[in-house]
Order: C-alpha cells, then sequence, then structure tokens
C-alpha cells in the first residue's frame, strides 16, 4: 500500500532519461527462500530507483516495510535511506555524523568509523527521535547562553554566574540564583528535563590547588542543580565544546575571553593542562577599551561602553598586513539607535591589532602568535602521540574571536614564526558557530542517539559518589 501511493510519480521517472549501466544495476538479495528475497513487481528494478522510491516515504513508513520480509530490511533498513533522512533534519549531516561516530560512547571518546558496519543509521534515527529535550546553559565570561537543544540557536542571554548577583556573596548563593533565574526566563520546572553546562575556563594550571579548585567549582554546580531536583548533568569545559563544535575531538582552542586570552592544547576532548596553557593577560575588555582610547583621540562622541562595543563587533576586522593597511583608505558608517552615525576609519583594524602588537595598547604581553606557538612547541616537545598533526589545527573562540581576518591573519604569522617542521599542516578555523560556538558543542552532545547515558549523571550517583569522597 504504501509503494503504491508513490509508484505512479516514479515509474515515469524509471523510465526517461536512465544511463544504461544503471539500469543493469538491478538489485540481487541473496537470502534462502523464495518468499522472502522476493521484492514482488519490484525485483527488476535498479537499485537506485528502489532508493528514490523509499525516500518519497515517511521515516515511519519505511521502518514497516523493512518488517515485510528480509528482502524489504535489507533495502528500507539500509544506512544509505537512514543517512538521507537523517540529512532533511534540522542539523546539518556532517555535524550528525561526526557526533554519531566521535562522541557517541562518552567520555573518554571512543571513535567509530560509519563505513565500518558497526553503525545502523536507523537505529540512531529511532534513537535520536526519542532523545529528551534538555536546556543547554554555556556561562562565557562575557554573557551566559541559554536555550532548548531542540532550537537551532540560544534563546536568551544574561551576565554570567561569575558576575552575578553580589560577589561577596558565597559561590552557593550566587549559582542558586543565577540558575533559578534562567529557569523562570524559559519558564521551565528544573525537575523535567537534563541540563547540559559549560564550566568555564578558570585555574589553569596543572597543580594541585588548581585541581581542588576546578573540582570545588564544579561540585558546586552540580550541588545547587541537584538541590533543585534537576535529573541528570551533562558539565563539560567551555573549550572542548568550542572544539566539538568545529567537528573537533583534538586541536588548541584559542579563547578570547572577557578579561584574558586563553589557549588550551586538548586530546581526545581532555584539557592537556600538564603540556601547558597559555595565558595572555587581557581580553575583550582591553580590545573595547583600545577603541574607546581610539575614538576619544579622534573627537568621536559616545554614550556608553556599549556603543563602542558595538562599533567593536560591527565595524572592527584585522588586517592581513598591517602596514599595508595604514595606506588604504578604510573608512565605515553605522547607525546606532538614539545616537545616530558614527565612522571610523583606522580604528577598524587597528583595535585588532593589539593581539599581535600589543605594545600599540602600551601592554607587556606576548602576542597571539608568540603564545599559540608556545603551546604547540609544548605539544610537540611533549611526544604524547606519535602522530604530531592533533595539535596543527586551532580553533578560534569568544565574542573577539569573531573579528574579520583574525583567523587568516594568525595562521599566517604562524608560518611565519614557527620553524617549518612544525608549522607544516597548521590550520586556523574562526569561531564555527559565531559566539555561540560553545553552546553549539553541547547541544551535539545532547542530541546524540545515547544522551544522556554515557555524558550525564544523575542526582542518585553524585550522592553516592559524595558520600565516598567524604
Amino acid at each position: 500500500m504504501i509503494l503504491r501511493k508513490v509508484w505512479g510519480s516514479v515509474w515515469s521517472r524509471s523510465n526517461g532519461g536512465k544511463d544504461p549501466a544503471s539500469q543493469s544495476a538491478i538489485i540481487r538479495v541473496p537470502l534462502s527462500s523464495p518468499s522472502s528475497s522476493s521484492l514482488g513487481a519490484f525485483d527488476h528494478l535498479p537499485m537506485d530507483i528502489l532508493i528514490q522510491i523509499l525516500m518519497l516515504v515517511e521515516p515511519r513508513d519505511a521502518v514497516r516495510l523493512s518488517l515485510a520480509c528480509k528482502a524489504w530490511r535489507c533495502l528500507a533498513g539500509g544506512n544509505r535511506l537512514w543517512i538521507f533522512y537523517l540529512q532533511c533534519s534540522q542539523e546539518s549531516w556532517d555535524s550528525i555524523f561526526f557526533a554519531e561516530t566521535s562522541l557517541r560512547s562518552g567520555y573518554p571518546l571512543r571513535m567509530l568509523s560509519g563505513e565500518s558496519g558497526e553503525l545502523s543509521f536507523m537505529r540512531i534515527y529511532g534513537q535520536r527521535e526519542q532523545v529528551p529535550g534538555s536546556i543547554i546553559i554555556d556561562g562565557g565570561s562575557g554573557y551566559c547562553k541559554f536555550g532548548w537543544s531542540k532550537y537551532a540557536s540560544p534563546s536568551g542571554r544574561s551576565a554570567t554566574f561569575l558576575e552575578f548577583g553580589n560577589i561577596e556573596s558565597p559561590i552557593y548563593a550566587r549559582l542558586q540564583q543565577f540558575f533559578a533565574t534562567i529557569f523562570t526566563r524559559m519558564q521551565v520546572k528544573p525537575s523535567m528535563q537534563p541540563i547540559v553546562v559549560s564550566l568555564p575556563l578558570c585555574h589553569f594550571d596543572d597543580t594541585e590547588s588548581a585541581k581542588a579548585s576546578r573540582r570545588q567549582l564544579k561540585t558546586a554546580i552540580l550541588n545547587v542543580l541537584f538541590d533543585m531536583n534537576v535529573p541528570a548533568v551533562c558539565a563539560v569545559n567551555q573549550a572542548v565544546l568550542a572544539l566539538y563544535a568545529a567537528r573537533r575531538t583534538s586541536g588548541i582552542v584559542v579563547n578570547i575571553g572577557f578579561q584574558v586570552i586563553t589557549i588550551l592544547p586538548i586530546l581526545h576532548g581532555k584539557v592537556m593542562r600538564q603540556i601547558g596553557v597559555e595565558i595572555i593577560g587581557f581580553g575583550a575588555l582591553k580590545l573595547t577599551g583600545f577603541l574607546k582610547e581610539k575614538m576619544q583621540e579622534n573627537n568621536i562622541t559616545f554614550q556608553s561602553l556599549y556603543t563602542v562595543r558595538t562599533l567593536k563587533e560591527n565595524l572592527c576586522y584585522v588586517a592581513l598586513d598591517y602596514k599595508a593597511e595604514l595606506s588604504k583608505d578604510t573608512q565605515a558608517s553605522m547607525k546606532i539607535a538614539g545616537e545616530g552615525w558614527f565612522t571610523l576609519s583606522k580604528e577598524r583594524f587597528q583595535t585588532g591589532e593589539i593581539l599581535f602588537q600589543p605594545r600599540l595598547a602600551g601592554l607587556r604581553a606576548m602576542s597571539l602568535h608568540q603564545a599559540v606557538s608556545l603551546c604547540m612547541d609544548h605539544c610537540d616537545a611533549a611526544g604524547v602521540t606519535g602522530d604530531d598533526s592533533w595539535f596543527k589545527t586551532v580553533v578560534l573562540a569568544g565574542g573577539s574571536a569573531c573579528l574579520p581576518g583574525l583567523a587568516e591573519r594568525l595562521e599566517k604569522e604562524l608560518h611565519d614564526y614557527l620553524p617549518s617542521y612544525i608549522c607544516n599542516g597548521v590550520r586556523v578555523i574562526p569561531p564555527p558557530c559565531g559566539v555561540d560556538s560553545a553552546w553549539h558543542g553541547a547541544k551535539l552532545i545532547s542530541n546524540l542517539s545515547t544522551f544522556p547515558g554515557p555524558w550525564c549523571i544523575t542526582r542518585k550517583q553524585f550522592r553516592r559518589k559524595s558520600r565516598l569522597m567524604w
């Protein structure tokens, strides 16, 4: 009955304009009994035509067909058809394939091959359809992004918990107020769905005290959420999530945060602090402040720092060749509601240039390419794998990392600065999902066919683990 609905629309297509080679590609199903090996009237159709027919039916009807007999199970349950259905979903196929082959087993990561027969995309499709929606909370250093995992992008933004409420109040109280505010804004009950939360980049060292501080912060976050009756929590490092958004599990993440720039080497989803995390002592706030100074020097008046930040985000860029850019006409204008028109010229690329020449802003700090080069040098010297390609992909993250031209300039500087045996193959990737990269990395986890199982800790598991620790 299902095929009868679409047969009329497909029959004319199958007879017209077909290549002789494809006509000879008739499906052959080597099965034991004649009844189970027959596709009925469709026995002599080319495989491509049969697949095209099945692509016209709904996934639930394809499941029914797969139950008809062994021959139809071979055809309707095959990966080719279900990959097509997954490609029609909201998420990109590349992201789905990366997630299901690299992240499905949870941490520690175990890579799977989609071509090895290990994965059934029919099963994956069905499991993904049944995955419960979760709330994703990415507490960045500048702004927190939150929203449903089934949505295309975050539904709201707020101040991060690091800046939420009274800074002198206990961390538990601040976290409680922070999460309660988000749940209120989203109009959800905490007890109804899992939570995926990004862990902020802080306490960077590999020392025992830094480990204890990171553990204390994570424990505080879990304590608050479980006290609010959240059923399960997945907590992942923010830089790791940004790397996942770029469909990578290994590489170097350069996070331009609000106060500092952090360069983190990550191998198979683990931050390699023992190799060395590099810190540059200024961040997005300094870039905004530098643009503010330049505007004041040129007698450009503005009402607030928010105006300056808006201009930075919309007009500023990074020059590939700073000296050559100085001789160009780079004037551009934009209108800001309530304040009128603003025109910037050289300030547009001078702002981002302090990442490569901090002395322009009177800063005594490593330049961005020097810090990334130092991190790569440490990775190469550590020799943790036989292949040095894992640290040659650099992924940018953070709002100011979205400045146009930054990835290209950093890649150029790295090739000029690094020795040839390291710089060969180095690639810099701009923020894969803009300012929301970490949020989208969390979304990949949230929509996995195996979620929440291997990625989440339940309240019962957390309480049991806490009792064992004490």
